[in-house]
């Protein structure tokens, strides 16, 4: 994998960096240039040459293109050079080496080349000052004992703030990676958590829809087989209402595969569509049914929840109930919508039911802030309350 280039640290002016470059130019370059000029004019010259050359190779190390004009180790063995030229212009030059010492910590590749550089420029100074002054007393507890009492306390100080910046630099590392793999470990959790709720929401649709619709099948197929030859005409409607239950199992698959629209319920409005199953319901199980359907407006989300609440109760009382009087009101109130299905069956105890209907019917209406309740006893029959709150039509 082709890596993104990183930023040159070295080019970039900040506080620190900004600060040391005045203080080169104000306490390095600026009293050098005043020390020479009432020095001899070869002397002048050579030495302001050298302070505008060494100058303007600073200027062109820190220019920010693709590729440097001219490279920091270059401009580093340039200004160990300059250091001797201007010691041995002036017969010394400790202060400019030492004002000059942290280019060599900032520009240099690594702690090796700023000592080694920074070594070479300490050479260069006093080397510079001898070939002008000699070897006497006063040359040698100035100039000489400075510049390399500098050398040791950068070296020193340079490879001590080397050494913390590694630390830190590790140290920064480790976080990044440790925040990398949290962020990973976050992704992969909401992948799962994704995923389990699509499973969820597949198992749901598949039981009100696929599930209900096979079950209604079946029991559609018995009663055609028992009635076949006795009652011809009780057995032509079951089968015409398998097929029409196999069409909408059929319409609801392409849904949840992904090959026809998003909603298998036909268009319409919710009483219209409640009518249609209940329709359905009394054709299929002979059943009697008592509706109230009030014309209520709501989004198809909405629709479709009432209408799979409705199902599966209905679902629910053709197979455990045997009931003979189911009813259903649906209503609008100030508060929301409500669906309110009954019947005179043989009732259970809600808390020790088991399956997924109840609770798929309680999570669809959970999603819409709705409230769903079950009541029912032992020989009572059951009640099955679903409430949307007004808000979620909004």
């Amino acid at each position: 994998m082709k890596q993104r280039p990183q930023p040159d640290d070295r080019h970039s002016l900040g506080p620190l960096h900004l600060w040391n470059t005045i203080s080169w130019f104000l306490l390095g370059l600026l009293p050098t240039a005043v020390a020479v000029l009432d020095a001899t004019e070869a002397k002048k010259y050579w030495s302001l040459g050298l302070l505008a050359l060494i100058t303007l190779c600073y200027v062109l190390v820190l220019a920010p293109p693709r590729k440097p004009v001219l490279r920091p180790d270059v401009f580093l063995g340039l200004l160990a050079l300059v250091e001797g030229g201007v010691s041995h212009q002036l017969g010394g030059a400790a202060a400019f080496y030492i004002v000059s010492l942290p280019h060599f910590w900032v520009f240099a590749r690594n702690p090796r080349s700023s000592v080694v550089l920074s070594g070479l420029g300490a050479a260069t100074t006093v080397f510079g000052g001898t070939l002008r002054q000699g070897w006497s007393p006063q040359f040698l507890t100035g100039n000489v004992v400075f510049t390399v009492v500098a050398y040791g306390a950068g070296v020193v100080l340079g490879l001590w703030v080397h050494r913390l910046m590694s630390q830190s630099n590790a140290r920064t590392e480790q976080l990044a990676s440790e925040l990398h793999s949290a962020q990973e470990k976050l992704a992969e959790a909401y992948q799962r958590q994704g995923a389990a709720a699509e499973r969820e929401r597949i198992a749901r649709e598949i039981h009100d829809t696929l599930a209900q619709g096979f079950a209604s099948i079946i029991v559609l197929a018995e009663a055609a087989r028992d009635a076949n030859g006795a009652d011809a005409d009780k057995c032509d409607q079951q089968l015409l209402s398998i097929v029409q239950t196999a069409r909408e199992n059929f319409a609801e698959a392409r849904v949840l595969v992904g090959s026809a629209p998003q909603s298998g319920v036909a268009p319409g409005s919710v009483a219209t569509t409640l009518r249609r199953t209940l329709d359905r319901f009394i054709q299929d199980t002979g059943l009697t049914v008592t509706a109230e359907l009030a014309d209520v407006d709501c989004d198809q989300t909405t629709r479709i929840a009432l209408l799979r609440c409705t199902q599966e109760s209905l679902a629910n009382v053709r197979k455990h109930a045997a009931a003979t009087t189911v009813g259903v009101v649906l209503a609008r109130h100030p508060y929301g919508i409500e669906l309110e299905i009954t019947d005179d069956g043989r009732g259970f105890v809600p808390d020790e039911a088991q399956g997924f209907g109840l609770a798929g019917m309680r999570k669809r209406l959970a999603e819409l802030d709705g409230d769903f309740t079950v009541t029912s006893s032992l020989g009572d029959g059951t009640r099955v309350l679903a409430t949307i709150p007004t808000n979620s039509q909004d």
